[in-house]
């Protein structure tokens, strides 16, 4: 049996390297599930790795995509049979493996397809992988407590978007940096409390007003935010950074260590298995009790699996998904 795909066998721009083509349906091995996608989402991971940007070149084809959402439809031994026909989302299906979701179907570890709720739409499954994850291990990794004030760098993107609706499922107060008036719409949507422009010259007390330190700072550019989270920083404060743009930032060690302040880096591909399972659970948990929402959608067809890449890549506000019924 074939299925369609997208895939590449080298490094370099979308356009150059990735190709729409029939390749063998995969078949689940033990203590794996097959699952046929409905929808794929696309993550800035997702180009940087075809890019070479953060990955090498593949050792033979690849199929991007990390996050997705479908039906299983074959199970492989030591599997509950009772899997078979489950709603699920999908997450980390390229990582380490070849079978990404920018194809008809995929094959994942079981505990990687997880069951949707009733109600959850697939769009809303597909979006959810890489950002909420990295999102709940910025907020869990250490110690998040009802009544917490949070900061969202970034509320608008999709990692923000989520960071704010699964603080506010904990019973945090939120608030969020945008760049324009757009952002700042969606980051009050997804449940920000506060809503600040990071390129006034009185952020810094714009924020204060809200709360004088934060306990949590959810960091998405940590070179270009690092003056204004010390500004907000003290000796509860965790700034968990999850991603940074251009030159490495140098660190003020004075101001740190006045703040006592602590970082924590974030990339998901190195999270402890205990703790993604844990995320797994606690975002399925979120979407069941109506906490989490989707981002605005582009969407894109398999055979328009480029232009997917091409608009995450150039920053498209809202979410990129491929749709694999069109």
């Amino acid at each position: 049996m074939l299925m369609r795909a997208a895939r590449y066998d080298r490094n370099g721009p979308a356009a150059e390297v990735l190709e729409v083509t029939e390749v063998e349906r995969p078949e689940p091995g033990p203590g794996e599930v097959r699952v046929r996608l409905a929808v794929s989402g696309v993550n800035p991971t997702d180009w940087k790795i075809r890019s070479g940007a953060t990955s090498g070149p593949p050792t033979q084809w690849q199929i991007p995509g990390q996050d997705g959402a479908g039906t299983v439809d074959a199970i492989g031994p030591g599997v509950d049979p009772g899997r078979a026909g489950q709603r699920v989302w999908v997450w980390s299906a390229a990582a380490g493996r070849r079978w990404g979701t920018a194809a008809q179907w995929t094959v994942v570890p079981q505990h990687q397809a997880v069951a949707l709720p009733d109600g959850v739409s697939f769009d809303l499954g597909a979006m959810l992988g890489v950002p909420a994850m990295t999102a709940h291990r910025c907020l869990y990794a250490d110690d998040l407590v009802e009544g917490a004030d949070v900061l969202v760098a970034g509320g608008a993107g999709a990692v923000g978007h989520f960071a704010i609706e699964l603080a506010r499922h904990a019973g945090a107060r939120v608030a969020a940096t945008v760049s324009s008036g757009e952002k700042g719409d969606l980051a009050r949507r997804a449940g920000a409390d506060e809503v600040v422009d990071y390129r006034r010259s009185d952020a810094a007390e714009q924020l204060r007003a809200f709360a004088p330190v934060f306990d949590r700072i959810v960091e998405v550019a940590f070179g270009a935010n690092l003056d204004l989270d010390l500004a907000v920083s003290g000796p509860q404060t965790v700034i968990s950074v999850y991603a940074t743009a251009g030159a490495d930032p140098v660190l003020p060690l004075r101001r740190c260590m006045t703040a006592n302040v602590a970082v924590r880096f974030v990339l998901l591909y190195g999270v402890p298995p205990a703790a993604l399972g844990a995320a797994a659970t606690a975002i399925t948990g979120a979407l069941a009790a109506g906490a989490l929402t989707p981002l605005p959608v582009h969407r894109y067809s398999l055979e328009q699996i480029v232009a997917a890449h091409e608009a995450v890549e150039a920053g498209a506000v809202g979410k990129v998904l491929v749709d694999l019924s069109l």
